[in-house]
């Protein structure tokens, strides 16, 4: 997303690793988001235990599990690892959609396409998908996680204290934003399988007869 570069990468449904977690119910969702040492300017180590990193993380968790249909994948876990390449603002938001996008490459199952984006306002102008410059100049920040095809919001985060009229128009303009991702991301998993197909379709004409 713009600048930012993610990496996304997901294990499971697999056997819960402690059994006695195991959920007879549901599947079991969990995340880990982390900065690559050289992801920004600053060259400073970003250890598991970064504040900023467990909370992203827990984020991103709870969004994917309110999409993801656990109740069809009783006594398993899914493991999502999430790792910025590149910030430029944003993070928080691309790490959702490439999570997202990992799961639906895994195959599975989820409730509807997922997209999220953020915007701020900074000298009274709403801004999309605020970059690293802008979102450094102090005004308010809000994130948007949305099922696209219902318009259902799953993760709602404002970093700052904001009116009720500047609110609504940045939680407008992100909500647009998911929107347009949406539709991008349903595009680029149209696209995708349609190559699998093709690519399968032409291996089993390589295939030879038995």
């Amino acid at each position: 997303m713009g600048n930012t570069k993610v990496l996304a990468a997901v294990y499971g449904p697999r056997e819960v690793s402690n059994r006695s977690q195991a959920d007879t119910n549901k599947a079991i969702v969990r995340c880990e988001y982390s900065m690559a040492a050289f992801s920004t300017g600053e060259r400073r180590r970003r250890g598991k235990s970064d504040r900023r990193s467990t909370e992203i993380s827990m984020a991103i968790g709870n969004t994917m599990e309110q999409n993801i249909l656990t109740e069809l994948l009783p006594r398993t876990q899914i493991d999502i690892y999430v790792q910025v390449l590149q910030a430029d603002g944003g993070t928080r938001c691309a790490a959702i959609n490439a999570a997202f996008l990992a799961l639906a490459d895994a195959g599975v199952p989820m409730h509807d396409c997922l997209a999220a984006c953020a915007a701020g306002y900074l000298e009274d102008t709403a801004l999309l998908d605020l970059n690293y410059t802008e979102d450094a100049g102090g005004g308010p920040d809000v994130a948007v996680a949305l099922q696209t095809g219902v318009d259902q919001v799953l993760l709602l985060q404002a970093d700052n204290k904001l009116s009720i009229e500047v609110f609504e128009e940045v939680v407008e303009l992100a909500t647009n934003g998911c929107r347009a991702i949406g539709q991008f991301i349903r595009d680029t998993l149209v696209a995708h399988v349609g190559r699998l197909a093709l690519t399968t379709e032409v291996q089993a004409k390589a295939a030879p007869a038995e």
